[in-house]
């Protein structure tokens, strides 16, 4: 944020290196029951002064048509080094996921995935994120995925952004 916007809380200190914007410049997706693709995706990590960081995730396929939106809060349980990341996605799924940072990463496993009713199978039943800093401007983002079809976790996603410069 801005210096005229308000401090960082403390407790999220330890994620101070995830704000700002970021743009993929390489981001592929892959599962045993799906085509291989590409796509892009814009992240953004801000904060209002509170022991949470707010996300926003939008991903478009290479000619640009939306694909996925995600938005949400990576909150701290203050005093530790444990975060939640809540998660409310336009593909109809809410889930939580829960963690640690370590340094400058940061490993989540699912403890909760929901999907609305009418919500296309195969449905999601676990999610396991790391977000890892490569250098000050280079951000990597794995996911790795299990379905009602599929239920271990397997690699789905791995994105890598770099910071946009503002």
């Amino acid at each position: 944020m801005s210096s005229s916007g308000p401090a960082l809380h403390d407790a999220v200190r330890p994620l101070e290196w995830l704000l700002g914007k970021w743009e993929s410049v390489k981001a592929e997706g892959f599962y045993p029951t799906i085509k291989p693709f590409d796509y892009k995706e814009s992240l953004v990590f801000s904060h209002i002064g509170q022991p949470m960081l707010n996300f926003s995730f939008s991903s478009h396929d290479p000619n640009n048509k939306p694909m996925h939106n995600e938005s949400g809060f990576l909150r701290v349980n203050v005093g530790t080094n444990k975060v939640a990341f809540l998660s409310a996605q336009n593909i109809g799924v809410v889930e939580i996921e829960e963690g640690e940072v370590n340094g400058t990463e940061l490993c989540l496993d699912s403890t909760s995935v929901s999907s609305v009713s009418f919500g296309k199978e195969p449905k999601t039943t676990k999610i396991a994120r790391t977000f890892k800093l490569i250098d000050e401007n280079t951000l990597e983002q794995n996911v790795a995925m299990a379905t009602s079809r599929t239920p271990e976790l397997l690699p789905h996603l791995k994105v890598q952004y770099k910071k946009k410069v503002e």
